[in-house]
């Protein structure tokens, strides 16, 4: 497989290429629309008085005109579409560097009171989701959020075979999220669906007929008008009796336009990823069932889409005056309109909010292939189900870029409890977001940044980041307290790999040291698996009292009058401290 910095830069010189065909392309098409218009003004002009045939130039030139506003549109499409296309290349160039700082953050996702996103840094500036996402929709990126926070440990092996076809097939992706991209979004998918499924019918059944007939009768007008056997005193009273018709109907159709307005762009685009899914050939079982939930006996669901966005397109047209008069006036055109959206609506209301959920599906699983297909050193973790939950070859973390990254070997098993100890800026607290952010991609099927990765799939929880709460009137110790009673709460109902760090700051060493050593026992009593960085070096005693606990330490050394780490993870407890080092180096003290 080509690597990425090679094919996105080629995809860029790809679609920049296309794009100046297309650019001409548009300029020949604009002017051969005008071209078309001045030739039917000046047809007009020429045989002005010969009605028969400025019928026939005005027909012939309409068609023709309409046909060529067609085309271009499709012309304008194909650029927006290799411009994103440009766009979404460009944005991974960047992203290889580590320059993704001004991507969507996730900021409103940052939630204290989860399981572990807050303490991991998940969401926020800087974050795996603002380094990882690339999804197109909102109902994409909500089901990315879901993956991200869900703790869901079922099925991992499948999830990877999902990531994995999807990543090897990087222009279909990209296509995709393209697509996407063009979806102008006024109002969220999930408002649209909400609307139709809740939807109840207010046109009466007559109108499947009433428009039909009354345009047959007005064509059959029309005709004798055109032959002078009748007045046109007559066709004028039908043509205010259809105005009348539809003007009894007018509030429905307006409260029916105004709501599927919303819904027309969306459609639009969104009948084209179905598409695109529909196309698609997929063996992984994940991604086959995905796909096989948006076909139906008949018909595609593309095509279904698509035939809603068309009925909508056929409404907005009430909007222009010669339709809006002689349309209703003479076919009933409104009312035949909305009885065909409003049929359309009560045949696949049912079906709509699963073709939804499956689009959103594909763009948040875009974005983990897109991950896997930039990071291919990484590996997928091997699933096991024994003693070890982690053993780990040169595990590193995923945000760090590779020549400033130290990696580390790390095993545990369960129901052991590391501790870990070191010097400040030692890389303490690095380490503990490194585990905790391997197991949140394990779960999610994502490769992890190790050489090699052993797991046994286990639920995530943290302490690592509390603060106190002036609105709630909580101590910073009150606050703490609140989080460990949480954890001890969470580990009764389910198996959990527990990360702490620094565990009761909030009172005195000696308080701290006694309390410290009780949660500890009873964390080990309760049989969990976990890691707890400390300064507090008489917590490491604990280890010759469990066989459960084992000693782990980050070292500093001071060389030359200078502060120097290795970011190694070592057994023991670590000798070496550098607070008053810092002071004095700083001139603090």
């Amino acid at each position: 497989m080509q690597q990425p910095l090679e094919f996105y830069k080629d995809q860029i010189h790809t679609f920049e290429k296309k794009s100046k065909e297309l650019k001409k392309k548009l300029a020949v098409s604009s002017l051969i629309r005008l071209a078309t218009f001045i030739a039917i003004v000046l047809g007009i002009y020429v045989f002005f008085g010969n009605i028969p045939l400025i019928i026939s130039i005005i027909g012939v030139g309409v068609v023709l005109f309409i046909y060529l506003l067609s085309k271009h549109g499709k012309l304008q499409y194909n650029l927006n579409l290799n411009k994103a296309l440009i766009s979404i290349n460009k944005t991974e160039l960047k992203a290889l560097n580590r320059d993704y700082l001004d991507l969507d953050d996730g900021s409103e996702f940052i939630n204290p009171k989860h399981l572990y996103s807050y303490d991991i840094d998940l969401f926020g500036r800087g974050s795996f989701y603002q380094y990882c996402n690339r999804t197109k929709t909102v109902e994409g990126r909500n089901e990315l959020v879901a993956e991200l926070t869900s703790n869901n440990i079922i099925g991992i092996e499948d999830k990877q075979s999902g990531i994995d076809e999807l990543s090897k097939i990087p222009i279909w992706r990209q296509n995709f999220s393209a697509i996407a991209t063009l979806v102008k979004v006024e109002h969220p998918a999930t408002e649209i669906v909400n609307w139709i499924c809740n939807y109840k019918p207010v046109f009466k059944g007559y109108l499947s007929y009433l428009p039909k007939v009354f345009s047959l009768i007005s064509i059959g007008l029309i005709v004798l008008y055109g032959f002078q056997l009748i007045p046109e005193v007559l066709l004028l009273l039908w043509l205010f009796i259809g105005l009348g018709i539809s003007g009894i109907q007018l509030k429905k159709v307006n409260e029916l336009y105004q709501n599927t307005s919303n819904a027309k762009d969306t459609f639009k685009q969104y009948s084209k990823l179905l598409n695109e899914i529909e196309n698609a050939t997929f063996t992984s079982e994940i991604l086959n069932k995905r796909q096989q939930e948006i076909k139906t006996e008949s018909e595609k669901a593309s095509a279904i889409f698509q035939k809603y966005s068309k009925l909508l397109d056929a409404l907005d047209q009430r909007n222009n005056v010669v339709i809006a008069i002689f349309g209703n006036g003479l076919f009933l055109r409104d009312l035949q309109q909305s009885y065909k959206i409003e049929k359309w609506i009560v045949q696949y209301k049912d079906n709509v909010e699963q073709w939804f959920k499956v689009i959103s599906f594909f763009d948040a699983q875009n974005s983990l292939a897109n991950f896997k297909f930039n990071h291919p050193n990484y590996v997928f973790p091997k699933i096991n189900n024994n003693k070890q939950v982690i053993k780990a070859e040169k595990l590193g973390h995923i945000l760090l870029k590779e020549n400033n990254r130290i990696d580390n070997d790390f095993n545990i098993e369960n129901q052991q409890f590391f501790i870990i100890t070191g010097a400040n800026m030692a890389g303490k607290s690095t380490f503990l977001r490194t585990v905790s952010l391997s197991i949140v991609m394990a779960n999610m099927g994502l490769p992890v940044c190790a050489k090699n990765f052993q797991y046994s799939p286990i639920k995530l929880i943290t302490s690592m980041r509390t603060s106190d709460s002036l609105a709630d009137d909580e101590s910073y110790f009150f606050s703490e307290l609140k989080r460990l009673k949480f954890i001890v709460d969470e580990i009764k109902e389910d198996n959990y790999f527990i990360i702490l760090d620094e565990i009761l700051k909030g009172t005195n060493s000696t308080d701290k040291a006694i309390g410290s050593k009780k949660f500890v026992q009873k964390l080990v009593a309760s049989n969990s698996t976990g890691i707890i960085a400390t300064h507090d070096l008489s917590l490491c005693e604990i280890e010759h009292e469990l066989p459960q606990i084992k000693n782990y330490y980050f070292d500093a050394e001071i060389i030359d009058d200078e502060l120097n780490f290795d970011y190694q993870l070592k057994d023991g407890i670590c000798k070496n401290m550098n607070a008053s080092f810092l002071l004095k180096k700083m001139e603090i003290v």
